[in-house]
């Protein structure tokens, strides 16, 4: 668990660890650089919890480069990520840890939901419904392109990180990493459970849109490659899916934020050559399914709309809109 600066939620996000149904947790928590008194907190629970929690300090790098360090001291059979400003309910790395073991799985993912700081539910977030508990990935290798890549509301087995860290410096690292990782596993294992509380700040630095979100293509970009080293090379539909949910529809719904018209024209003059270099279709974009439904078509009517003028080449109307 990276720490910078969440004095404020770091003691829920703890608790929520600390109280966990699965015993034998091991808690590495990186405070990155913190000025604020998170370090303080992580030391009260380090004392209070000395057999589950293990506190580093190192000098501010980064999300990446904390996850980075924590993986480095990582002994457990698993791994999970959880964000400082999170929480997680209280049986889900028992729940996931169970079903990794009894099917052999090297991933397993849960539901996930994004609340507000009154844990009022604003979204659930549910991952892969339409398949089965377990599974192996070379019968479903739509999961690929269907599930969501964040690395908070999974556990890996730790062997799948050999060789692999996050990218230190690029936003949008999970995006960049965990579809490699995935491409490793065997068999992947699910819960239905939204197990995973992702809180919505209002003053999250997530809420800063600008050239940063040209990483979400950076990223893809990375997948492409080892997609293309993979054992799934010639399975072309499933890169493609992952190329229009990531590579389009995630940058489209990043630089509906951006405020500035500058910064806007120039990251949609990217995606638009992104979209030429890999020869994709309008048609391709708009029939894209994922949990075999048609995407755009199961997004609210504001989404669908902002999609649909983008795709129309209505970029200056949708600017006036969006003022």
């Amino acid at each position: 668990m990276p720490v910078y600066n969440t004095e404020d939620y770091l003691p829920k996000c703890l608790d929520s660890l600390v109280n966990q149904t699965l015993e034998d947790i091991e808690i590495i928590v990186v405070n990155d650089g913190s000025t604020d008194h998170s370090s303080e907190i992580i030391r009260e629970y380090e004392n209070r919890y000395p057999s589950k929690i293990k506190g580093f300090s190192k000098i501010n790098g980064g999300l990446s480069d904390a996850r980075n360090f924590g993986l480095k001291q990582a002994t457990g059979k698993y791994i999970g990520f959880v964000d400082s400003d999170d929480y997680v309910s209280h049986k889900m790395y028992e729940e996931m840890y169970s079903l990794a073991e009894k099917h052999d799985c090297q991933m397993v993912l849960c539901n996930l939901q994004k609340v507000d700081e009154k844990e009022y539910i604003i979204r659930k977030l549910e991952q892969i419904p339409h398949l089965p508990l377990y599974f192996k990935l070379e019968d479903h290798l739509s999961v690929f392109s269907d599930i969501s890549y964040f690395a908070c509301n999974k556990i890996f087995k730790k062997s799948l990180f050999e060789g692999e860290e996050f990218s230190v410096g690029m936003h949008f690292e999970d995006i960049e990493l965990i579809p490699k990782i995935l491409l490793k596993c065997n068999k992947i294992g699910r819960s239905s459970r939204y197990h995973y509380q992702y809180l919505e700040r209002q003053n999250s630095i997530s809420k800063k849109h600008n050239f940063n979100g040209l990483d979400i293509l950076k990223a893809v970009e990375s997948v492409e490659k080892a997609f293309l080293q993979s054992q799934y090379k010639n399975e072309k539909k499933a890169l493609r899916g992952f190329q229009i949910l990531e590579g389009v529809y995630t940058f489209l719904a990043y630089l509906a934020f951006v405020k500035q018209d500058e910064i806007y024209f120039k990251m949609s003059q990217k995606l638009r050559l992104f979209i030429k270099e890999r020869q994709i279709k309008i048609w391709e974009i708009l029939k894209y399914r994922r949990f075999k439904k048609n995407y755009l078509l199961s997004l609210p009517a504001r989404k669908k709309i902002y999609y649909l003028l983008y795709f129309s080449g209505a970029e200056n109307l949708i600017r006036k809109l969006m003022k």
